[in-house]
C-alpha cells in the first residue's frame, strides 16, 4: 500500500493528532515520543519487566485534574497490575495497565477481569491487535484524547469495535469523513475492506463515484488487491470514460506484475488481472483503442455505461418484421423522435450481417434535431453472429433526453449488408411494473440517411433509463 503521510491531505487537528507509522498498512510497532517505559522487542518475546517500579514520590501533587492523574497512568508501570503483551513477533509490545480504568471504559475488559470467567492472569497476550491501534485505545480510556492518523485509523476503530468503545469509534468515522479525498481513498478502502467495515467501505466508494479519474491516478490505487480492483469495476456509478479507468488498469497490471516479480507482458499483465479483465466494459471503448488489447473483445464483455442512473435497463423495438438486405456506402442512417418524459439513452440496438459472423465499426450519435447539436456519440464495434437478433452498441455516458424536444438518432456503419426491420411502428408505448408509461413518437429524417424511415431501416431499439 502507498504511504499516506504529509501529502494525504489527513492533517491533525486540535481534538486528533496524527500518530507516526513504520507500516503503510497496519500502522504497527509505533515507538510513541514521550511515553513513559514502553519497550519494543527485539526477539519474538518482548523482555520481562517487574511488575511494580517504586513509586514516584508525590506525584499526584503535580497533577491538578484527575485527567491529568489518569493520562500519567497511562502506559506506565506504576499502580498497574495488568500487563498487555500486543502483537506478534518483533513488533510486539508489552504494555502495563490498570484493570480499574479499562473495566471502567469497557465492558469487554470489565467482563476480562470482573466476569464469571475473569482472567486472574497478569500478563494477557493480544497477537491479533495492532500495538499502535491498542495504544490509542487506552490512551482514549486513561485521558478522553484520541491520538489517530491516516495509517491508524482503521486499526484504531477496529479495536475499539473490539473492545465496545463506541465514543473512540464515533471519532475515528469522522475522521475518515473530514479526511476522506480522492487521492486517499483507495488507501482507506483496502483497510476497510481488511477490516470489514462497510461504512467506512461505502464512503471511500462513493468518493471513488464522484472523483473517480483522480483516485485512479493517485499512488494508492496501483497498491490495493485484486478484489478490491475487482470491487470497484463492478460499480456502475464510476465517472471517468472505460478508456481512461482501461489504462489505470493497465497500470495496476504492470505493477503487480512486479509484486510478483514477472516481466511485464502482455499475457502477464492478462494472468494477474485474472477475473477482473472481464469487468472491463470494452464495448464502450473507441475502436482505435482495441489494437492494445490481445485477445480482441468479444460480445461477452459488460457493455452497460457506468453512470449515475438507477432503476431497470427498458428498451423498445421500433419495428414488427426483419428482413434482408441492407447496404451502406458512408452514408448515416437517421430516425427522427420525440419521448412522453425525461430519460437517459444508453444505446441503440443494431441488426447485423446476413453472412455469418462478422465485425463492423460504427459511429452513433444523438442529436438535438432542431439546433444540429450532438449530445453523446461514441465510435465502436461491435460484433454479429448472422442472426436476425439486434447487437447493443452504448454510449460511453448516458444521454439525457427531454420530454416533447425533437431528437434524431444516428448511426453510420461499416460492413456488409445487413438485416433490416420492416412495418415500423410510428409511435411505441412501453409501461413498467409501477404502471409509468414511456412513449416514443417517430419521424422521418430529412434529407439523405441511407433510406432509413418510420417504415423501414436500421436503429430498431433505443435503450433507455427513466429518469422520473
Amino acid at each position: 500500500m502507498a504511504t499516506c503521510g504529509g501529502g494525504s491531505g489527513l492533517a491533525s487537528n486540535n481534538d486528533v493528532q496524527e500518530t507516526p507509522s513504520n507500516s503503510a498498512q497496519s500502522g504497527a510497532a509505533v515507538a510513541l515520543s514521550n511515553v513513559p517505559n514502553s519497550s519494543l522487542g527485539s526477539s519474538a518475546s518482548p523482555p520481562v519487566l517487574p511488575l511494580h517500579r517504586e513509586p514516584v514520590y508525590n506525584w499526584q501533587a503535580t497533577k491538578s485534574s484527575l485527567k491529568e492523574r489518569f493520562a500519567y497512568l497511562f502506559n506506565n508501570e506504576l499502580l498497574s497490575d495488568v500487563r498487555f503483551v500486543v502483537g506478534k513477533g518483533r513488533q510486539a509490545q508489552r504494555i502495563p495497565a490498570h484493570k480499574f480504568v479499562l473495566a471502567a471504559g469497557s465492558a469487554v475488559f470489565d467482563a476480562m477481569f470482573n466476569g464469571g470467567m475473569a482472567t486472574i492472569s497478569t500478563e494477557i497476550e493480544l497477537p491479533d491487535v495492532e500495538p499502535a491501534a491498542f495504544l490509542s485505545l487506552l490512551r482514549f480510556l486513561y485521558s478522553d484524547d484520541v491520538h489517530i492518523g491516516p495509517e491508524t485509523v482503521m486499526s484504531a476503530l477496529n479495536t475499539a469495535k473490539k473492545y465496545a468503545v463506541p465514543a473512540l469509534a464515533s471519532h475515528c468515522v469522522e475522521f475518515v469523513t473530514k479526511h476522506l479525498r480522492a487521492d486517499n481513498a483507495f488507501m482507506l478502502l483496502t483497510q476497510a475492506r481488511l477490516y470489514d467495515d462497510p461504512q467506512i467501505s461505502s464512503l471511500c466508494l462513493d468518493t471513488i463515484d464522484k472523483s473517480t479519474a483522480e483516485a485512479v491516478n493517485a499512488d494508492g490505487f496501483t497498491d490495493i488487491d485484486l478484489d478490491t480492483l475487482c470491487a470497484v469495476l463492478e460499480r456502475d456509478t464510476l465517472s471517468i470514460r472505460e478508456n481512461r479507468l482501461f489504462g489505470a488498469v493497465v497500470r495496476w497490471a504492470e505493477a503487480e506484475c512486479c509484486r510478483q516479480q514477472l516481466p511485464p507482458t502482455s499475457e502477464n499483465k492478462q494472468k494477474v488481472l485474472g477475473k477482473a479483465l472481464p469487468l472491463i466494459r470494452f464495448p464502450l471503448m473507441s475502436v482505435e483503442k482495441f489494437p492494445a488489447v490481445n485477445p480482441k473483445p468479444r460480445a461477452s464483455y459488460i457493455d452497460r455505461p457506468r453512470c449515475c442512473l438507477r432503476g431497470e435497463e427498458c428498451s423498445i423495438n421500433r419495428f414488427q418484421q426483419v428482413e434482408s438486405r441492407w447496404g451502406y456506402s458512408g452514408t448515416s442512417d437517421r430516425i427522427r423522435f420525440n419521448v412522453s418524459r425525461r430519460i437517459s439513452i444508453v444505446g441503440f440496438g443494431l441488426y447485423g450481417s446476413i453472412h455469418g459472423h462478422t465485425d463492423y465499426q460504427v459511429n452513433i450519435q444523438i442529436m438535438e434535431s432542431d439546433k444540429h447539436l450532438t449530445l453523446g456519440q461514441n465510435d465502436t464495434g461491435f460484433s454479429c453472429d448472422g442472426t436476425s437478433n439486434t447487437f447493443r452498441v452504448m454510449f460511453t455516458e448516458p444521454v439525457e433526453i427531454l420530454p416533447n424536444v425533437s431528437y434524431t438518432a444516428c448511426a453510420t456503419l461499416k460492413g456488409p449488408d445487413s438485416h433490416y426491420g420492416t412495418k415500423g411502428l410510428k409511435k411505441v408505448t412501453q409501461e413498467s411494473a409501477a404502471g409509468t408509461k414511456t412513449t416514443f413518437v417517430f419521424f422521418k429524417s430529412p434529407g439523405n440517411n441511407n433510406g432509413t424511415s418510420v417504415e423501414d431501416g436500421q436503429i430498431p431499439e433505443i435503450i433507455y433509463y427513466r429518469l422520473d
